[in-house]
């Protein structure tokens, strides 16, 4: 890694490594059918299905291998901003929530937006550049002030108040055992559900991608002169850096989240077309543009002010065991089953 770092810099090296991990998330999540949004409709028609033991299988996989390498010496997330830095609850409950009932009217969150965008899907394209630009008004933009009001109510600082290990008393090792119990459980449901062998091996490689993110860029902070800020696959905030940086930049600059991006969609597609799967999609009568944009909306500013989208938070925070990050999962949870039960309370013209 030293010698990489030499030869083709801090920058370089961190964006190959996003494209790699990135075209291993893009590629699972596409075989393995990886939607958080699925997961909770199954959960708010009272099933244990399929979605959910995918999900399960994905969260449980990332969290074990991560538990381990931080075991095994070859991780330290310590320093990682969704550990060492201040955090907000309020902005993780309200932002949370809002993502959940946007990714909902969306039809998917925003790392299923950006796989979807790759096998042809014109609905997915389109919401995620709306929730792309949103996230960036929330970021810098005319929003920013109403997501720091929202998520200065309640802050909890950075270090100890922040690790849920560290609250509970719990070891990494404890940590990743207790998950290896719950992914051999997903595993069991999975097979129950008739899922199939492929897509269950395709969930774990979801959460193993969320691990090599973390160990990819603890390896490259660790052998740099620079500061280098650990990190694992998230999409809200690189998707803006990604699409700013082709906007207002001649050149793209590099960086693991700039990789990331490509990355999942190039895996994806190739996937995709492998598999037969890649279809040209419209917005029709049963997807009207409007629910969907308003979703990508709420899931933009919701995003920001949670602290990451789905995987962001759910996945590589989660993993982690950050405070506000299973906060702002569990809130993406109830804001998604709540808008689900209540779109099925609606008339049917409503839902056309």
């Amino acid at each position: 890694m030293e010698q990489l770092i030499t030869v083709y810099g801090e920058d370089a090296v961190l964006m190959a490594a996003g494209a790699l991990v990135g075209g291993l998330f893009g590629a699972t999540a596409q075989h393995s059918r990886f939607c958080l949004r699925a997961a909770t409709v199954e959960l708010a028609e009272a099933k244990f299905g399929p979605r959910i033991a995918i999900w399960l299988i994905a969260f449980s996989a990332a969290v074990v291998s991560v538990q381990f390498a931080i075991s095994l010496g070859w991780l330290d997330v310590s320093q990682s901003r969704q550990l060492a830095a201040a955090g907000s609850m309020s902005g993780a409950i309200i932002g949370g929530v809002m993502f959940g009932v946007g990714m909902i009217l969306a039809r998917g969150c925003a790392s299923r937006l950006l796989v979807l965008s790759a096998t042809g899907n014109l609905r997915a394209i389109v919401t995620g550049l709306v929730l792309t630009l949103v996230a960036q008004m929330s970021l810098r933009g005319v929003l920013a002030p109403a997501r720091e009001a929202l998520a200065t109510i309640w802050m909890v600082p950075g270090g100890a108040a922040r690790s849920i290990l560290e609250q509970v008393h719990i070891g990494h090792m404890l940590a990743g055992l207790i998950s290896l119990a719950v992914l051999i459980s997903a595993l069991v449901l999975a097979r129950s559900k008739a899922v199939k062998t492929s897509h269950a091996v395709a969930a774990v490689g979801v959460g193993l991608a969320v691990a090599l993110g973390w160990i990819a860029t603890y390896a490259v902070a660790s052998n740099s002169f620079e500061v280098v800020a650990i990190s694992s696959v998230t999409f809200t905030g690189p998707s803006t850096d990604t699409l700013m940086g082709l906007v207002n930049n001649t050149q793209l600059p590099l960086g693991f989240g700039v990789g990331l991006v490509p990355g999942v969609f190039v895996g994806s597609a190739v996937m995709a077309i492998v598999s037969g799967e890649f279809k040209i999609q419209r917005f029709g009568a049963d997807s009207p543009m409007e629910q969907y944009l308003f979703g990508a909306a709420l899931m933009g500013f919701g995003s920001m002010l949670a602290g990451g989208c789905a995987v962001g938070a759910g996945m590589s925070g989660g993993a982690i065991f950050a405070l506000t990050a299973w906060i702002a999962v569990g809130a993406m949870w109830a804001g998604a089953m709540a808008t689900h039960i209540l779109l099925n309370k609606l008339p049917k013209p409503v839902l056309a």
